[in-house]
C-alpha cells in the first residue's frame, strides 16, 4: 500500500516528511501499507478532492474490486461507478445512484451503515472525517455474526439485552430489543434480589393486568397478587439462592378464565459468583393442560371398559348358574307357593343383573350388535310416541329432520334404547317442564373434526336430542360419560344410561359430542356411519319352529364346572345327549376319536392353548360339516370375531329358549 503526501496530516506533518530523507520517507510509507495490509477490516482514505490517498488489501478484497482501481489519485467516483455498474446498489440508474453517494461523501459527515453485496456478504461501513475535509474509511465484514445474531433464541435476546443495559448501546436500540420480546409467545421477565421487576415485556404484564412501563420497579407480591405470590415465592426464594426452579400455578387469564402457566426463573449469576436476580420465563399451557386431561379420561375410560369387560365374564357365568338352577326349580315345582315367593324374587334379581352387565358391556362396546341399514326418520318417529307416554304432560316433545331419508348402519334396538335413556335424562333435567326436541340430519366430517370423534372422514347420520333444562357444569360434563357416575339421588339411577349411550354408539363406528351450558340445557348428538337408501336390510329366511333335537350327541365344551351343569341340564331337557369338556384340548381330542358328535357348543374364554375359537378352527379343519356354536360372558359382537369363522354366538346368561333358537338351525 502507499500514501500520498496529501494524506490528511497536515501542513506540520508534510514540512516533517520534507524534512526527512528521501529513503527514510520510502521505508515510512512501506511500514505503513505493511502494517495496513495486516489489517482484517478494509481502509481507505481519501482526500478533500475525493481523491484516493491510501488503502489495504482488505479494503480490496472485502469489495472485490480488481488491483487496478487501486493506485494513488484514484477518483472516489470511479469506486462508486464500479459498484453500480456491477449492480452492487441494486437495480436503478447508475449515473443516478453514483451522483447520490459522491454528493453523500462530499458532505464528509461521520456515518456508520451496513450493506448487503449481491453475494450475501454483509459489510460495516463507518466513516469519520479527517483535517482538510478528507475522511478514512474502515471496512468489516460482518456476515458470520449477522447470521450468528438470527439464529439466537428469542430468550438468548433477552439475556444479552440485560447485559448491553450496562452500556450506551442497550439505551439507544432498547425500544427495538423490546419489540422483539413483545412479539415472542412468551412471558419475559426480570426481577432483582430485591424481588423488584427491572423488566417485563409486554405478554407478561398484560398477564397480571400491568403495562410493560407500569410494572417496572414494582414488588412481586404487587403484580401477580396475594394468591399467586404465595405460590411463587418459595420458587423465587430457591432461584434467588442460585438453583434454577420451575412450576406450575392457576390465574385468572386475560378472558377472565382460569388459566395455567408454567415458569421458569434462572439465576442471573455475576462474575463474583453473587445472584443479582432472575430472568422469568413463562408460557400459557392451558390448552396443553386441557389436551393432557382429555387424553387421560380417554385412557380411563378405555381402562375402565377393560376391566369392565373382564368382570362381566366371571359375573355372566355366575349369572347363568343362579338363572338355570332357578328355571329348573321353578319348572319342577310349578305349583310349589314357595316358588312364588321366593324365587320369582330371585329370578327378578338375577334377570337385573344381568340387565346390568348388558349395560356395562354397552359402555365397553362389547355388547352383541345386529348392525344394519335402518331408515332414522322413521325410527324417531316411533319413538316419539313412546317417549311422548313416558313423560309429563309438561314436557313438549317435537322432532324434526333436516334430509327426507336417512339411512345408518346401526343396531335399532339399540338405538331405541339409547334414544329412551337421554329422553329420561332430560326429563329428568326440566323438573318443572320444557321443551324437548329430537333432530336428524346428514353431518359431514372433515379430517381434524373425525379425528376429535375417533372416526374416519365423511358422512354420519346426526340425532341430536336437547333439552332447555337444567345443564351441566364442566366437571359434571367431564365425567358425564363415566359408568355408575350420575348426579340423581342415591336409588334413582344406576349411572349408566349415559354409558350405554356412549359405548354403543363407539361399537357402531360412530361418535357422540355433548354440549351443555348450566340454565340453558344440554345437546347430546349422535353421529352414526350413514349408508346409501338403497342398501336394504337382508331377508332371511323363516326358521321353522318343529326342530329334531333328541338324540344328538352334543360336545360341551365349558371350563367352569357349575356352568357346565347348567347348560348340559338345558341341553338335556331339548332331548340331547351331552359328552363333556373342560377345556379346549380335551374337546378336540373327543372331536378326533367320537365320530358320533353331532354339534360342538364351546366357551370363548377357556385356560391354555386351545381357547373356544382355537377350537372352532380345529373342528372346521378335521370335520368341516360339524356345526360349532360359541358362548362367551364377554358378549362378544360378531364384528370382533375372526373374520374366517362367521359362527352364531350366544350371551350368558341365556335361558334355555334363547339356547334353542341358536341351535334351531342345526336340527335336523
Amino acid at each position: 500500500m502507499t500514501m500520498s503526501g496529501q494524506d490528511g496530516q497536515g501542513m506540520q506533518g508534510t514540512q516533517a516528511l520534507e524534512e526527512t530523507p528521501l529513503s527514510f520517507d520510502r521505508r515510512y510509507r512501506e511500514m505503513l501499507g505493511a502494517g495496513l495490509d495486516l489489517l482484517d477490516q478494509g481502509v481507505t482514505v481519501f482526500d478533500a478532492e475525493l481523491r484516493m490517498v491510501a488503502w489495504n488489501g482488505a479494503f480490496l478484497r472485502l469489495l472485490d474490486f480488481p488491483e487496478s482501481l487501486a493506485r494513488q489519485g484514484m477518483s472516489f467516483e470511479e469506486f462508486i461507478r464500479f459498484n453500480a455498474e456491477r449492480g452492487d446498489y441494486g437495480p436503478g440508474d447508475p449515473d443516478a445512484q453514483v451522483a447520490e453517494r459522491v454528493a453523500r461523501a462530499r458532505s464528509f459527515q461521520p456515518h456508520v451503515t451496513e450493506r448487503v453485496r449481491p453475494n450475501g456478504q454483509v459489510l460495516s461501513i463507518r466513516g469519520f472525517p479527517l483535517p482538510h475535509q478528507g475522511f478514512i474509511t474502515v471496512y468489516t465484514d460482518i456476515t458470520e455474526q449477522r447470521r450468528a445474531q438470527e439464529q439466537i433464541a428469542s430468550h438468548q435476546a433477552e439475556l444479552e439485552a440485560h447485559i448491553r443495559s450496562r452500556t450506551e448501546a442497550l439505551r439507544r436500540s432498547e425500544q427495538r430489543l423490546r419489540e422483539i420480546t413483545d412479539a415472542i409467545p412468551a412471558a419475559v421477565a426480570y426481577f432483582d434480589r430485591s424481588w423488584t421487576y427491572r423488566y417485563a415485556n409486554k405478554g407478561y404484564a398484560e398477564w397480571f393486568g400491568w403495562s410493560a412501563h407500569e410494572i417496572e420497579g414494582q414488588q412481586i407480591r404487587e403484580v401477580t397478587g396475594q394468591e399467586v405470590f404465595a405460590i411463587v415465592s418459595p420458587f423465587v426464594s430457591r432461584a434467588l439462592a442460585g438453583e434454577q426452579v420451575s412450576y406450575e400455578y392457576t390465574l385468572t387469564g386475560r378472558d377472565g378464565a382460569p388459566a395455567r402457566a408454567r415458569s421458569t426463573l434462572v439465576p442471573d449469576v455475576g462474575p463474583d459468583g453473587e445472584v443479582h436476580g432472575c430472568y422469568v420465563h413463562s408460557v400459557d399451557v392451558t390448552e396443553q393442560r386441557h389436551t393432557q386431561a382429555a387424553l387421560a379420561q380417554a385412557q380411563k375410560m378405555e381402562a375402565i371398559g377393560q376391566l369392565t369387560g373382564g368382570l362381566a365374564h366371571d359375573f355372566n357365568n355366575m349369572l347363568t348358574v343362579v338363572i338355570g338352577n332357578l328355571v329348573a326349580l321353578k319348572e319342577n315345582h310349578p305349583d310349589d307357593p314357595l316358588t312364588e315367593n321366593f324365587v320369582e324374587p330371585a329370578m327378578h334379581a338375577a334377570n337385573r343383573g344381568a340387565e346390568l352387565i348388558r349395560r356395562l358391556l354397552g359402555f365397553a362396546r362389547r355388547q352383541p350388535l345386529e348392525p344394519k341399514p335402518l331408515e332414522v326418520n322413521e325410527l324417531i318417529l316411533g319413538m316419539s310416541k313412546l317417549i311422548r307416554r313416558s313423560l309429563p304432560s309438561t314436557i313438549a316433545v317435537s322432532t324434526a329432520s333436516r334430509e327426507p331419508c336417512l339411512v345408518a348402519m346401526v343396531d335399532a334396538h339399540q338405538l331405541e334404547n339409547a334414544l329412551l335413556n337421554l329422553a329420561l335424562n332430560a326429563r329428568d333435567a326440566m323438573p318443572n317442564g320444557g321443551e324437548l326436541r329430537i333432530e336428524s340430519s346428514i353431518e359431514h366430517l372433515g379430517v381434524h373434526a373425525a379425528a376429535d370423534l375417533e372416526v374416519p372422514p365423511g358422512d354420519y347420520v346426526q340425532i341430536a336430542v336437547s333439552d332447555n333444562g337444567m345443564g351441566m357444569d364442566g366437571s359434571t360434563l367431564a365425567r358425564v360419560f363415566e359408568p355408575f357416575f350420575t348426579t340423581k339421588q342415591f336409588g334413582m339411577g344406576s349411572g349408566l344410561g349415559m354409558s350405554m349411550v356412549y359405548g354403543f354408539t363407539k361399537q357402531s363406528g360412530g361418535g357422540v359430542r355433548i354440549r351443555s351450558r348450566q340454565a340453558r340445557g344440554t345437546t347430546v348428538a349422535l353421529l352414526l356411519p350413514s349408508v346409501a337408501a338403497a342398501e336394504q336390510p337382508e331377508v332371511l329366511p323363516a326358521l321353522h319352529a318343529d326342530i329334531e333335537l333328541a338324540g344328538k350327541l352334543v360336545l360341551l365344551a365349558e371350563d367352569d364346572a357349575d356352568v357346565r351343569t347348567v347348560v348340559r341340564m338345558q341341553l338335556a331337557e331339548l332331548g340331547c345327549v351331552v359328552v363333556e369338556a373342560e377345556n379346549g384340548a380335551e374337546a378336540a381330542d373327543l372331536v378326533e376319536n367320537i365320530p358320533a358328535i353331532a354339534l360342538v357348543i364351546s366357551d370363548v374364554v377357556m385356560p391354555g392353548s386351545m381357547d373356544g375359537r382355537a377350537l372352532a378352527r380345529f373342528v372346521q379343519r378335521f370335520r368341516p360339516d360339524l356345526p360349532v356354536v360359541l358362548m362367551s360372558g364377554f358378549a362378544e359382537s360378531h364384528s370382533s370375531m375372526d373374520a374366517d369363522l362367521h359362527l352364531p354366538l350366544l350371551a350368558k346368561p341365556f335361558s334355555r329358549d334363547k339356547l334353542l333358537a341358536a341351535l334351531r338351525p342345526f336340527a335336523a
